[in-house]
């Protein structure tokens, strides 16, 4: 109903729209639209009341609120359901939520594109189960589910294409970021953006795949714990003023669905070619430590596989990174 009487009063423009004239239009009584004005107003609607002319919205709040979001966003697959919170321990685990709910046998077409957004997180996860700092009002925490016809062997691929998405979505904002591989974000050696992959597949076929990503918006340097003040950074540190996050937000769900509906129609390729072209990684001497048994070696960065996999150059012949914490050396 919110959303209704926001659009009603967008239509208007900088004139009025009665409170008579919406209960009509929305069936409902003047005292529940009053109601839910003064809901809208304790979310930071700015919306002017005339006692003869009626309501009129004057500015709207630069929040993860799913009106807001979804407002003049134009996607067909990505965002065409969104889930708004205030404060959620992971979006990943309120969106894992959302598909159990569907039960064993659901349709999981409907989920497709469905994104649950969050003011803050008090359990962000990052790669190999490392928290991930989300703050509240600073940055975009949000996670999309996707239903896609892949094989599962195309899960991990899918985590180079939410990178190569949001890179472009920056660089519409001026910003010229990196990947380091598989899927780190960076500017200048400082992480901005991380993301976390999680698949439910069958034998044969994907079910759903979770893309948990965390932007650092709008943090300045003493925001972030002392531990990775010297590691992270944000866009607006980068740009030197605040970024719009919605306007940001919409601009990565956009993305997100050109290069979903690129891997969907011509495969991976595109999307590989687009990753190289922005890594920090390739031709990069780095030094590799292994998930199982902490097995640590060193070379060179050469390519990715077409499985999505790193190839690294040692003495020994080219190696195959499946998964690891991988970093790069500093140039002697």
């Amino acid at each position: 109903m919110r959303s209704k009487i926001l659009d009603l009063l967008r239509q208007a423009g900088d004139g009025y729209v009665s409170g008579e004239e919406m209960a009509e239009r929305l069936g409902v009584t003047r005292t529940a639209v009053w109601k839910h004005i003064q809901e809208l107003r304790n979310s930071g609607y700015e919306i002017l009341s005339h006692s003869r002319n009626g309501y009129s919205l004057r500015e709207s709040p630069d929040s993860m609120l799913a009106s807001e979001i979804s407002h003049g966003l134009g996607t067909e697959i990505v965002g065409r359901k969104i889930q708004s919170f205030g404060e959620v321990d992971s979006t990943n685990n309120v969106a894992k939520k959302l598909i159990i709910k569907k039960g064993p046998e659901g349709n999981w077409e409907d989920m497709d594109g469905l994104v649950v957004v969050a003011e803050s997180q008090t359990g962000g996860r990052g790669r190999l189960e490392r928290s991930f700092f989300s703050p509240a009002g600073k940055g975009i925490w949000f996670s999309l589910v996707l239903a896609p016809p892949f094989a599962p062997h195309e899960a991990p691929k899918c985590t180079l294409m939410a990178a190569v998405a949001v890179t472009e979505a920056m660089r519409e904002f001026g910003l010229k970021p990196g990947i380091k591989w598989p899927n780190d974000i960076v500017f200048g050696g400082r992480k901005l953006v991380g993301i976390l992959t999680e698949a439910s597949c069958d034998i044969d076929r994907i079910k759903h795949i979770v893309l948990g990503i965390g932007i650092n918006a709008n943090m300045e340097i003493k925001d972030f714990p002392e531990e990775i003040q010297q590691t992270a950074t944000s866009m607006s540190i980068i740009k030197g003023e605040d970024i719009p996050r919605v306007k940001f937000l919409q601009a990565v769900l956009r993305s997100l669905e050109h290069w979903y509906k690129v891997a969907m129609e011509e495969g991976f390729g595109p999307v590989f070619e687009a990753w190289r072209k922005y890594s920090v990684t390739m031709g990069q001497e780095v030094r590799v430590i292994g998930v199982r048994g902490g097995e640590e070696f060193t070379g060179r960065a050469v390519d990715i596989d077409s499985y999505g996999a790193l190839l690294v150059e040692t003495d020994e012949g080219v190696r195959t990174v499946m998964a690891g914490d991988v970093s790069i050396r500093p140039k002697s």
